[in-house]
């Protein structure tokens, strides 16, 4: 089997992986056994995610009692879980649920939207679901907008949203789409939405600032919606057909690898996306999947 056929098989199951669960590679030294990135497939987005999170231990392995927690999904675009530009809504209600069941003591879900908010919040079905699980979903307040350092190779300083930096627990929670500057927008990218204005002058550099915030905000989780992704005319879509249903939802902590099991969705060697070297060679993380722990399965 080449190293193509594997990482599709992983992305989207097949032949590779079986009908049911299997590692793949040495758990690392000092390390409980366990997968690096669960990837479940299924017919109801809140059971794939509940099956990801309990994959790899549990929401208690990330949220702890009475912990304050902010979940981050994309809400950017005035469009329908349909159309697949945004989270959708029943994954990010699920996450809501299983953190306020491990003990969390206040759920916080939010993004910096492109489109109008009030009209993102609720055509994207993330309100009313966050709401329904128990959150707080709040819209951005822009006093509440500090220019902090990020420290980055070449994102020195931003003005950032204070609640994703004054949580406890941080969960990404991104859908996988096409994205006409950057081939696709994952995990990383969702970041942007988690900092204040003018974010458009960071697409001149959008793989340097991507990555860059990604070392910055440092999830605990990071969950990839994709159960319907959009395949083109991204990042907002608007076509039915602009979709493929996938019913997939993969989770790991590793944030670099969750994005390269991502790319491989588009059909995207993980190295071959400039924003995955640029993770490598600031270590946050791995791309080489085929020598990760994945458990795949279906539910």
């Amino acid at each position: 089997m080449n190293r193509r056929t594997f990482l599709k098989d992983v992305a989207l199951g097949g032949a590779a992986l079986g009908a049911g669960s299997r590692l793949f590679g040495a758990f690392p030294a000092g390390q409980a056994a366990g997968p690096d990135l669960a990837v479940i497939q299924g017919e109801s987005p809140a059971a794939i995610t509940r099956a990801a999170i309990e994959t790899l231990g549990g929401m208690a392995k990330f949220v702890g009692r009475g912990s304050v927690v902010v979940i981050k999904p994309n809400i950017g675009w005035d469009r329908t879980p349909e159309m697949a530009a945004c989270t959708n809504p029943d994954v990010v209600k699920a996450l809501v649920e299983m953190s306020l069941e491990a003990g969390a003591k206040k759920v916080t879900v939010m993004d910096n939207t492109t489109n109008q908010a009030q009209r993102c919040y609720v055509r994207s079905g993330i309100q009313a679901a966050a709401k329904a699980a128990g959150a707080d979903v709040p819209f951005i307040n822009p006093r509440r907008i500090k220019k902090m350092a990020i420290g980055g190779a070449w994102l020195k300083d931003w003005d950032v949203i204070q609640d994703f930096v004054e949580c406890d627990v941080l969960i990404n929670v991104p859908i996988a789409k096409h994205h006409s500057l950057c081939r696709v927008t994952l995990g990383m990218k969702n970041w942007l939405g988690a900092i204040g204005d003018p974010r458009n002058q960071l697409h001149q550099k959008i793989d340097e600032a991507s990555v860059d915030l990604a070392a910055f905000f440092k999830p605990k989780l990071v969950v990839l919606d994709a159960y319907r992704i959009l395949t083109r005319n991204g990042p907002q879509g608007g076509r039915p057909s602009d979709t493929k249903l996938l019913k997939t939802v993969a989770a790991g902590r590793d944030a670099a690898a969750v994005e390269a099991l991502g790319a491989t969705m588009f059909d995207i060697n993980p190295p071959d996306l400039p924003l995955l070297k640029l993770a490598v060679e600031r270590k946050l993380g791995r791309i080489d999947l085929e020598k990760l722990n994945i458990e795949k399965r279906t539910v």
